[in-house]
């Protein structure tokens, strides 16, 4: 007997799943603001901006965008992944250490680390490469990590580019870096942009791009069914895959080949889509 996802997809005539919530650059849908946020990527790597600043909500499809443009980058950068850096400036900098592959030994000090760092970017440089670190969920930054990020990129100097950072976190990391305090660091960002939530033609839009990718041969929404996903998530992408994976887990279990606002509409009512957030809009639509 197949797994329940086997039994799931061959009823729907689905290749795979089509609303998993890992990010999948596979499934990656080019709506409007995520083409203007990727072309702000792209800039601020072909311009080498010292740094490149993306923020969005919770689900809005950032880490989507880093994993695809990941896939594009060419050899002559060298990139290092940072999620969650969290303490003091010494393990800040062994963070970045280990993200890149190299030494970070925690007995040494920070002075000799930082030369190390430099050290290695100057060699980077050296064989035509230039070291691309991307900061993800950079809102856990301190004040004291960001202005230490800035202090790295004082080690480019004129025309020589060694060193690119890409911080991408929630609103919060924009209204930080806004601050008073951080006018210094505001100005070492050449590249900005906030990814925003999806509208209603968008996410109907979105639907139809993910199943068509997972082997849909027809449309599996109802157009209310859309506008309700819509109303309840706020077009945030994340929570639009919960609530359509949902939704085809009840139309399925009803032995529906389609589903209906109705199907969408139970979802919300037995409580199974939490939606962080959108609580208040789920009784607004009801």
């Amino acid at each position: 007997m197949g797994s329940s996802l086997d039994i799931y997809n061959e009823h729907f005539g689905l290749r795979e799943r089509p609303f998993s919530l890992q990010p999948d650059p596979d499934f990656m849908f080019w709506s409007p603001m995520h083409r203007w946020t990727y072309t702000m990527l792209e800039y601020g790597l072909l311009t080498k901006a010292p740094i490149t600043l993306i923020t969005g909500e919770v689900g809005a499809g950032k880490t989507t965008l880093l994993q695809y443009l990941l896939r594009t980058l060419g050899e002559d950068l060298k990139v290092g992944l940072v999620s969650n850096a969290q303490g003091d400036r010494g393990e800040l900098l062994r963070w970045v250490l280990m993200a890149l592959g190299w030494p970070a030994d925690p007995a040494t000090p920070y002075v000799d680390l930082f030369a190390q760092f430099q050290t290695r970017l100057i060699e980077e440089y050296a064989q035509g490469r230039r070291v691309l670190l991307i900061f993800d969920e950079a809102q856990n930054l301190n004040r004291s990590a960001l202005e230490e990020l800035r202090m790295f990129t004082n080690i480019n100097s004129n025309k020589d580019e060694l060193l690119q950072l890409l911080l991408v976190g929630q609103p919060e990391l924009r209204d930080i870096v806004l601050r008073p305090d951080m006018t210094q660091f505001a100005q070492r960002v050449s590249a900005h942009f906030h990814l925003k939530a999806m509208d209603e033609p968008t996410v109907r839009h979105y639907i139809a791009h993910r199943l068509k990718v997972a082997g849909s041969q027809t449309a599996l929404f109802s157009m209310a069914a859309s506008e309700l996903i819509y109303q309840a998530t706020g077009g945030i992408p994340r929570l639009v895959n919960q609530l359509c994976d949902l939704a085809l887990v009840y139309a399925f279990t009803g032995n529906h080949k389609r589903v209906m606002r109705i199907t969408v509409q139970r979802v919300l009512d037995d409580g199974v889509f939490f939606g962080g957030g959108t609580r208040e809009q789920e009784r607004q639509v009801k």
